[in-house]
């Protein structure tokens, strides 16, 4: 499909101290606007108002910010899927994958996402806001790792974000694509970001100088970890 998408493995204004970010700087330049509408999608985190609050002060001055609510919260009650085709960004937030997609699904956000990114919205998303675009993903939505192979499908293949981060991303993602319950796919470390444009990945950027990016396959029932050039932000 017709998308420009920003997928962070882990980063952005959510893991900051001061809600700083050189991939949010990215993230907004990408629209070649002064100050872009920005909506926040915590649908993953239930709508967390903590969440949306860290997000609206990361973004105050230089977008013009809403967030869309799917579960009436104060102070912004229902959001209108149809909003999103008058933004410039979608910026989903992380939480749970599964819950996420279903919520979507429900509401019909994903029909609207889709149309919104064939008209140039760009779309993006931490953890969970990333495992959604792809086919499938690592998830751990249900409490252990688990493969999700139920994702919208904007991008081919399978994500698996905070790669290097938490202590079992790696070795579970090896043995979900491994045993075949994930087709192979991406891999990106906190800090890290993938920058897609019509399902072809245009390159890897990183917020931190040591940032690692991987394409993880399944080669003559082997797994292989390929290590992607990665390009440093700062």
């Amino acid at each position: 499909m017709t998308a420009t998408i920003l997928t962070l493995g882990g980063g952005g204004f959510s893991m900051s101290e001061d809600g700083s970010s050189l991939i949010d700087d990215l993230l907004l330049s990408l629209t070649g606007k002064d100050r872009p509408r920005v909506c926040f999608v915590p649908t993953a985190s239930g709508d967390s108002k903590e969440y949306a609050d860290r997000f609206l002060a990361a973004f105050e001055g230089r977008a013009r910010t809403s967030v869309l609510s799917l579960f009436c919260r104060d102070p912004w009650g229902y959001g209108e899927p149809k909003t999103l085709l008058d933004q410039d960004v979608v910026y989903v937030g992380g939480g749970s994958t599964a819950n996420l997609l279903a919520l979507w699904r429900l509401h019909g956000v994903d029909r609207v996402l889709r149309q919104a990114a064939e008209e140039g919205t760009v779309l993006a998303g931490i953890s969970a806001g990333m495992n959604c675009w792809f086919e499938g993903s690592s998830t751990d939505s249900y409490g252990p790792l688990a493969a999700l192979p139920d994702g919208l499908g904007f991008l081919p293949g399978s994500a698996c974000p905070h790669y290097l981060g938490e202590a079992e991303r790696r070795a579970a993602y090896h043995a979900m694509v491994g045993s075949g319950r994930l087709p192979g796919g991406h891999a990106a470390d906190d800090g890290v970001a993938l920058l897609w444009r019509d399902g072809a990945l245009v390159e890897a950027v990183s917020e931190r100088p040591d940032g690692q990016a991987f394409r993880v396959d399944l080669v003559d029932g082997e797994v292989v970890e390929r290590p992607l050039e990665v390009r440093y932000l700062g």
